[in-house]
């Protein structure tokens, strides 16, 4: 069974998780507010409870890298390196390497 989470916090306000088993969307969560991806962990773990599913059973981590909000694509990214390198599982199709995320241009620039 393969077992992918899916992490978008690339806008400002919402976050997306979805999981995947083999190729078929089998959840996902969404949420709009103003905590932004502070909700990101509580959402991962809650996908995984409702599926009866452990961080073990992740085979891999799909991540949205960009360009997005500053630290929301910051913690997305972050995260989900993060379990990419505890579980040893490929992140964006990559065992081994980190995602680097990508920002929107400022409006300053």
């Amino acid at each position: 069974m393969s077992a992918v989470l899916k992490i978008d916090t690339t806008e400002r306000e919402k976050v997306v998780v979805e999981l995947r088993i083999g190729t078929k969307v089998k959840d996902q969560i969404s949420s709009t507010q103003e905590k932004g991806s502070q909700v990101l962990l509580p959402m991962i773990v809650k996908i995984l409870n409702r599926n009866n599913l452990k961080f073990s059973d992740i085979t891999s981590v799909e991540v949205n890298p960009g360009p997005g909000s500053f630290t929301g694509t910051r913690v997305g990214v972050s995260v989900a390196n993060t379990l990419g390198y505890a579980l040893n599982i490929p992140v964006n199709g990559k065992k081994g390497k980190i995602v680097v995320p990508v920002y929107e241009k400022s409006k300053f620039d």
